[in-house]
């Protein structure tokens, strides 16, 4: 189990009062963005096309702490851009230490071995650092040659100091499925806490559109990764969202589970699509027309998404607020998932295949089956 006690039990109990409470709308994790600003371009990114005077933007400490305090998420997740380019990054990862929140600060580590010292460690503060595979694949994900090694460098240090350290990659068409599982066992040998996944998720702004993967592909890559683990693979996420990508169960979209807040306001109506800002979270809620959003909804933008800001909160709600969902979380916790079909899909050609990344002017929207 990837996820400490204390972390598990604020978030259940916190879900089973919103449960008591009758509320039906609150957020797991705030998605805190307090700058786009990247020292990477990655060609799956939608955040770092911004025009260079968005890109100079930044929240203060005091917009940060305002929006976890309006919101009362008990964990926050500090993507951007790049946090650690952020001049205050440590003044606000302090005051939401101070706030007992449980934070996942999203690094892509070029910056974090010579930033480490300006931190302390604490079970509140994990640096979950972006690796996409192994390091040829991660290389030409991030677009940089060399990246792979700074980033095992900066998780090794973090680990050596006594940090909370996860590895977060995102699996792009064309991943083959065998150097996955080769991953999981090179990150696991770097000693870290556990590893977060996700499908990619085609931004209008990333520069290659034809990496992105239906709903379909999205399954079948993850059932041939996840199937037939290995004992030392830990995931720090719900194992209810990970049998959700595998097609072992059925969620619907949940946005309003994980906000984004940015320089621009609260987004609506996630972190992935950007139609609007509200000036409060209360705002968020009641201006948004939630029933335009999701598969059901037949909004094509949603209808190949499968990524965790939509779908890992009813996923963890699922697993805190019944008998039959924590049942499933405990099992989902301690089982390897044999599936002898599963074993054959590692050794067929996943669809697509590889392509080299590209650049194109107008982005390319293929909708796949959302119900395969």
């Amino acid at each position: 189990m990837a996820i400490p006690i204390s972390q598990m039990w604020t978030v259940s109990t916190y879900v089973l009062k919103k449960k008591l409470s009758g509320n039906k709308r609150y957020p797991l994790v705030l998605m805190l963005e307090p700058l786009f600003r990247c020292n990477l371009a990655c060609a799956g990114c939608g955040k770092v096309q911004y025009p260079p005077h968005i890109l100079k933007k930044q929240l203060t400490p005091e917009e940060c702490f305002a929006a976890v305090d309006e919101c009362g998420a008990p964990m926050v997740s500090i993507p951007g851009g790049e946090p650690l380019l952020h001049p205050q990054i440590v003044e606000i990862v302090k005051g939401l230490i101070a706030r007992k929140k449980y934070i996942y600060l999203c690094t892509n580590a070029l910056e974090l071995k010579r930033r480490l010292p300006e931190f302390m460690p604490s079970k509140y503060l994990t640096f979950s650092v972006h690796l996409d595979g192994q390091r040829a694949h991660h290389d030409f994900s991030v677009c940089r040659e060399g990246g792979y090694e700074i980033a095992v460098e900066g998780i090794q240090e973090a680990v050596k100091r006594g940090f909370r350290v996860t590895t977060n990659a995102t699996f792009f068409d064309g991943t083959d499925p065998k150097s996955v599982r080769v991953f999981f066992d090179e990150v696991m040998g770097m000693g870290v806490e556990g590893i977060v996944l996700s499908p990619g998720y085609s931004y209008d702004k990333a520069p290659d559109q034809n990496r992105f993967l239906g709903r379909a592909r999205v399954r079948r890559l993850f059932r041939a990764i996840l199937s037939n683990r290995k004992p030392t693979w830990k995931f720090n996420m719900s194992p209810l969202f990970l049998e959700f990508l595998m097609g072992d169960r059925n969620y619907e979209c949940i946005p309003w589970g994980m906000p984004a807040y940015n320089i621009f306001g609260w987004q609506k109506p996630c972190y992935l699509l950007q139609e609007g800002y509200a000036e409060s979270y209360k705002e968020l809620l009641e201006t948004t027309d939630w029933e335009n959003y999701g598969v059901p909804s037949g909004n094509p933008k949603c209808a190949n998404c499968m990524v965790s800001c939509g779908y890992e909160a009813p996923a963890v709600i699922d697993g805190f607020g019944s008998l039959k969902g924590f049942w499933g979380m405990v099992r989902g916790n301690f089982s390897l998932y044999k599936d002898a079909h599963a074993i054959k899909l590692l050794d067929e050609a996943m669809p697509h295949g590889k392509a080299p990344l590209v650049q194109i002017e107008e982005p390319v929207e293929e909708l796949e089956e959302t119900r395969a």
